[in-house]
């Protein structure tokens, strides 16, 4: 199994262990953060009354136990990381045109926590949601000189009338002419940070490993205005320390690097890089100091840091986040105007931050997933909870009510798990091959009824899935277990 890292749920699984040893006289499994969100519509289920989540009645295309699993060019090469794999086996996601993809159920519960995360921290620092279009007026884009600096990377097209558009990459234009339309800010309103989670649009010329890299993708962009070069630099230092957070709640060791400002412009850029084989950026780190670096920053030959002069270490990482200090690089071409202290009109310092929301989900579970399952950050996991009945006709089958009867207990009385519990219905199969399964997906807990669900008092064999310890715990232990999780 492969562990978190330590700070995040590995001492909370300690505490919970330690007070079920003492009030229940067992191990218990590691506590989870949880969402609690409520689903529309519940399935009916044989075990007991009720509507209840059933695996069965899932959207789920693939067969878990096929090795064959659909490629994005019809040849088996372009499966080329583990991420990409595990999405599509168990059917996270589903080709639909070279880079572009179906998120399907369980994709799209996952995206939809990491975002409330991501509001989280950003409306924390102050944060404000907008949405812009999808479709951005070439003229905006020929003001900063990007419609042709950005050259094939834009997907362009033209309207009935003739009128230009490009579908939006980012959206720095768009946000410095928004503000700029406002004609009566004051120094005294900013700083503004407005920020987005919407659809973005890149024409990769080699689409590749899933969702690492597409041409169809979800992300959050903030920009930010201040009145000051010293306040800008003031909110990029805020927003740095939120990125530095989120990505610490979700057990995802990223490492900040400096960058280079590429086409986006500005004087200062940095980027959060996830350590992994698999990732197309190679970034220099000191051991000695705090010093790192995007390699493309460093002369070639430079293999000291040029802060202590100790030898510096390469690696290479995902990137899942990127912030840039722009100054009046957008302003000035804008008038993005406010009146200062003196009442006299002055130009917003900007910054702009993105955070690749479908690359971080993909890229957690490219760290932290086993060859064989999916592995989820605490946060993010579809469902929590996943329950495994007897199969039908064997000896243990009388426990199928109990295992109805726990369903219904704890979505009664644990609230933040309501929609968060799966039973795996599929009674057909043994025990075994559905466990298989949920290994597969990586639900954090899953529970089971076998033999020992037939003692007195019955006793449930519980799985941990991201530390792979088992116990076998009576329903007030499951529900002790259960009610200490942590709610989104």
């Amino acid at each position: 199994m492969t562990p978190f890292s330590p700070g995040t749920s590995a001492s909370l699984c300690r505490g919970v262990m330690e007070g079920l040893l003492t009030r229940c006289g067992a191990l218990a499994a590691c506590s989870h953060q949880l969402s609690g969100s409520v689903p529309r519509g519940f399935h009916h289920c044989a075990l007991g009354r009720g509507k209840r989540l059933v695996l069965s009645r899932m959207f789920q295309p693939q067969n878990l136990r096929e090795d064959q699993v659909p490629s994005l060019e019809g040849r088996s090469g372009d499966l080329t990381c583990k991420s990409q794999r595990l999405m599509l086996q168990v059917g996270l996601i589903h080709p639909a045109s070279p880079g572009c993809y179906h998120l399907l159920p369980y994709a799209v519960r996952a995206m939809e926590k990491l975002v409330r995360v991501i509001d989280q921290e950003m409306q924390a620092i102050g944060g404000q949601k907008v949405n812009m279009p999808s479709l951005s007026p070439a003229e905006l884009w020929r003001a900063t000189n990007r419609w042709d600096l950005m050259g094939k990377e834009l997907l362009r097209l033209r309207d009935r009338h003739g009128k230009e558009y490009c579908l939006g990459p980012t959206h720095e234009e768009a946000i410095t002419a928004l503000v700029a339309s406002q004609k009566t800010l004051s120094y005294k309103q900013l700083p503004f940070l407005l920020y987005q989670v919407t659809r973005k649009f890149r024409d990769e010329p080699r689409p590749r490993f899933g969702l690492l890299r597409g041409r169809e993708f979800y992300m959050k962009d903030m920009y930010t205005f201040d009145s000051s070069p010293e306040a800008a630099q003031q909110t990029y230092s805020l927003v740095c320390d939120a990125y530095g957070s989120l990505f610490a709640r979700l057990g995802l060791p990223c490492v900040k690097v400096q960058a280079a400002v590429g086409s986006i412009g500005g004087t200062m850029s940095h980027e959060f890089q996830l350590p992994v084989d698999v990732g197309e950026d190679r970034f220099a780190v000191c051991p000695s100091c705090s010093f790192s670096a995007n390699v493309e920053t460093l002369d070639f030959s430079q293999t000291n840091c040029p802060s202590c002069r100790g030898p510096l270490t390469e690696t290479r990482g995902i990137e899942v986040g990127h912030t840039f200090y722009l100054g009046t690089k957008y302003s000035s071409v804008f008038n993005a105007q406010f009146t200062n202290v003196h009442g006299k009109p002055s130009l917003a310092e900007m910054g702009c931050y993105g955070l690749g929301v479908t690359r971080i989900l993909a890229a957690a579970i490219e760290v932290l997933s086993t060859e064989d399952g999916l592995r989820w950050p605490n946060l993010l996991a579809p469902y929590q909870v996943c329950l495994i009945p007897p199969k039908k006709g064997s000896k243990e089958a009388a426990a199928a009510e109990l295992m109805g009867q726990l369903y219904d207990n704890i979505t009664e009385a644990v609230l933040p798990l309501r929609g968060e519990v799966l039973l795996d219905d599929r009674t057909h199969l043994t025990i075994g091959n559905r466990l298989k399964d949920a290994n597969k997906f990586g639900y954090p807990f899953v529970i089971i009824a076998g033999k020992r669900a037939l003692e007195d008092p019955a006793h449930f064999e519980v799985w941990c899935q991201n530390t792979g310890e088992v116990v076998f715990l009576t329903k007030e232990g499951v529900m002790e277990l259960l009610s200490q999780v942590h709610v989104v």
